[in-house]
């Protein structure tokens, strides 16, 4: 298994938008696992994401991801360490390395990589790869977090809720 994931999409909207999408509460509630994030935006700064109640309802701690802030160049990169708290497997790994680059290609249309680095953490690798669980039973890792932050940031509305 390789031990870097590189996701690309193309999103219609501003860097600027895609950045407060990426490092907001309001906005990080309402795509993907719909989980609150927090950051502090700065190198050394909390990285925290909460579960939702309906996480909770399945036994997942209050946080369910965290790490920290290596990098914050608004609105065009940001490195940050993460480790999912789901099972005593992903407790067990290191922490992971996240790159969020966003890189406008033409006004109002931005390429959005998203570069997980894995190593030493193979459940991590298999879970945000997407393959590792049906979508249903909480899984599609980054190809569906992806999708879905495109869908609504092109749409005004995610794929449920």
């Amino acid at each position: 298994m390789t031990t870097t994931q590189v996701h690309r999409i193309y999103i219609r909207a501003t860097a600027e938008k895609i950045w407060e999408a990426i490092t907001t509460p309001e906005w990080t509630a309402r795509y993907g696992y719909r989980g609150p994030a927090h950051y502090e935006l700065t190198a050394g700064g909390r990285y925290e994401a909460e579960s939702t109640k309906e996480m909770r309802d399945f036994g997942a701690p209050d946080i369910v991801v965290d790490g920290e802030v290596v990098e914050c160049d608004p609105p065009n990169k940001l490195v940050q360490t993460w480790k999912m708290h789901f099972s005593p497997e992903l407790l067990a790994e290191p922490y992971t390395t996240l790159t969020w680059e966003i890189h406008e290609e033409h006004p109002g249309m931005c390429a959005l990589t998203v570069t997980h680095d894995v190593t030493g953490a193979p459940t991590h690798g298999a879970q945000v790869g997407g393959s590792e669980v049906p979508l249903a039973q909480g899984g599609g890792g980054w190809p569906w977090i992806l999708s879905d932050l495109k869908t609504l940031l092109e749409t005004g509305s995610a794929f449920e809720g």
